[in-house]
């Protein structure tokens, strides 16, 4: 992250920080560290972006749409110009409003619902870490298929190994990337639906897929 800044700085760059997954941290060994908290410890002059949204964490489930930006180290006038605009062009519905705000501002202890908020947002944290392990679990199992441990966010992202060359034929054939054509056949064969790696930048000659772990435990694909 330091680099990071100081690349900034030489390159006279404007630092747009994407953090919507610092409450989906997994690792205790590894905590969130904003950038905008790196840039005052450098004291660097960079102007920086803040991101972060409802939707990716603990309190919106990816159901509700909300977020917020900040600015910071930003000219007055432009950062006038640039929330002008983004007030023209944006227009979250009440209720995302209503669960930003409660993202920014969360009961207090020993407030009246304190002790539900913070059971309700462990259990839905635990919920996700469970879910992430188990899944990065099931993978470890599966042939051909290895898995980092989930360190955050929402997404696994497997890499398909000892991929045999029948399939490679049958890609090659289909018109399609090896991990977009397993992909398909994933979906036609079990009814799981998941994005080809090759979309999030994957080094070249390998294979990967992302997906979610948002579904609960007790589904059952057997069923379908």
């Amino acid at each position: 992250m330091e680099e990071i800044v100081h690349f900034c700085e030489k390159e006279n760059l404007v630092l747009i920080a994407d953090e919507v997954y610092q409450t989906n941290i997994y690792t205790k060994e590894k905590p969130f560290h904003s950038f905008k908290k790196m840039v005052c410890k450098l004291k660097s002059p960079i102007e920086i972006v803040s991101l972060h949204s409802v939707s990716k964490g603990m309190i919106g489930e990816c159901g509700h749409r909300g977020g917020y930006f900040e600015l910071y180290n930003f000219d007055e006038e432009v950062a006038q110009q640039i929330y002008k605009l983004a007030s023209i062009n944006l227009c979250p519905p009440i209720s995302g409003q209503i669960v930003v705000d409660l993202m920014v501002s969360p009961p207090k202890p020993g407030s009246e619902s304190h002790k539900s908020f913070e059971a309700e947002f462990k259990g839905i944290y635990e919920g996700l870490r469970s879910r992430a392990l188990s899944l990065k679990d099931a993978f470890s199992k599966m042939q051909g298929v290895e898995c980092q441990s989930p360190e955050g966010a929402m997404y696994l992202f497997p890499r398909l190994v000892d991929i045999p060359e029948k399939a490679v034929e049958a890609a090659k054939k289909a018109g399609k990337q090896l991990d977009e054509y397993y992909c398909m056949r994933m979906l036609e064969a079990v009814g799981v639906c998941v994005i080809p790696g090759s979309g999030f930048g994957q080094k070249e000659g390998t294979w990967h897929y992302r997906t979610t772990f948002l579904a609960s435990l007790d589904y059952n694909v057997a069923e379908r």
